[in-house]
């Protein structure tokens, strides 16, 4: 009876242990989040139930497996060890990997929710980024040498290749020169503010929003929902436009080629009064002036601002569509139009170095 109640005991009570040890964590989590709602952090801690309760589980099964008088714990006490082991050093790296991810989460939800200047909180969105990648990197490399180390083959084996790490090192650094160029390139860009999530960017001829950093490359979504990926070290040795750097404010133009007998002066009063009637103007400037001159026609130059490119695009768009429509229904002679009637007869040749006299255009 005993040799079957006691692995019962033994396995059982520790999987019923660690149950009730997870259920109250996160009972008290649940009662705390809800004592505290400003910060999210209590909240966003209970994602650790799952690799909580491995880790827990497999410790205490660790320090009791070899009471459950089973014959395969007994014939196989190294392996089973051995393999507990391997499954608490993977699950405490996970519950570290989740925690770390929910204090940074919580702390970028605070300062979100507290900062007003949108590009400090975009900055802020890139470094805790980069930094929970780090971390999650660094925590995969240790746990991952950690389960290495706990076989004694790969212990000789280590010892081996720090007596070759100086030439192993070199060749390790030859082979990955582009990725540790762009993981630096990535820690300059996340802690040089060269570029954040968010930023509106333009990068070989394409414009677009960023809406990934990593630590090796950098995504950015155009306006046509295509996404450009680019590797990280572009952004530290080849010059690019970030239109969000120093604020988000951009001016625009509108340009019109139009006839000479164009009324610019009424224009210009057409174009406040379609500005104060669009949403998207921040009311910062506006002009309208003839920039250029042709022997056919004139190019007038409407300026207007918006607080960022994508509403400027629509402020551009939106002035254009209205002022071309008042100019083909109020005053159509504005319009350029090219002339394919025949020279009136009848019209005298002016000598040499003479202009024709108006009066006798006219009468032709």
């Amino acid at each position: 009876m005993e040799a079957v109640l006691r692995p019962i005991v033994v396995i059982g009570g520790s999987i019923v242990l660690t149950l009730i040890l997870v259920w109250l964590t996160d009972r008290a989590l649940r009662r705390v989040d809800a004592a505290h709602p400003e910060t999210p952090l209590w909240g966003l801690l209970r994602r650790c139930r799952i690799p909580l309760q491995v880790a827990l589980c497999t410790a205490l099964l660790g320090s009791s497996y070899d009471e459950s008088g089973l014959k395969i714990a007994e014939d196989h006490e190294a392996g089973i060890g051995r393999a507990l082991t391997l499954v608490l050093i993977a699950a405490t790296a996970w519950l570290v990997v989740r925690a770390a991810a929910a204090i940074v989460e919580s702390s970028y939800s605070r300062y979100a929710a507290s900062g007003r200047d949108a590009a400090r909180v975009r900055r802020v969105r890139t470094q805790v980024t980069l930094i929970q990648r780090v971390v999650t990197a660094v925590v995969i490399v240790v746990a991952a040498a950690s389960m290495l180390l706990t076989f004694p083959e790969m212990r000789a084996v280590g010892t081996s290749m720090l007596a070759s790490a100086g030439l192993l090192g070199i060749v390790a650094g030859i082979a990955a020169q582009s990725t540790l160029g762009n993981l630096f390139a990535g820690l300059q860009i996340a802690f040089g503010d060269m570029v954040r999530i968010g930023d509106t960017v333009v990068v070989d001829g394409e414009w677009g929003t960023v809406e990934e950093i990593t630590l090796t490359f950098l995504t950015v979504r155009t306006w046509d929902e295509r996404r450009i990926t680019m590797p990280v070290s572009y952004f530290t040795g080849k010059p690019f436009e970030n239109w969000s750097r120093g604020g988000s404010q951009m001016t625009g133009t509108a340009l019109f080629h139009l006839d000479h007998s164009a009324p610019v002066e009424k224009m210009r009063q057409r174009l406040l009064e379609i500005l104060q009637e669009c949403p998207d103007w921040d009311g910062r400037s506006w002009s309208l002036v003839v920039t250029e001159t042709t022997p056919s026609t004139i190019v007038v130059r409407a300026l207007v601002t918006a607080r960022d490119a994508d509403t400027l695009w629509t402020v551009r768009c939106e002035v254009r569509e209205r002022m071309l429509e008042w100019l083909r229904t109020e005053h159509a002679y504005a319009l350029p139009r090219i002339s394919t009637a025949p020279a009136p007869l009848g019209v005298p040749e002016a000598r040499h170095g003479e202009e024709p006299d108006a009066r006798q255009l006219r009468k032709g």
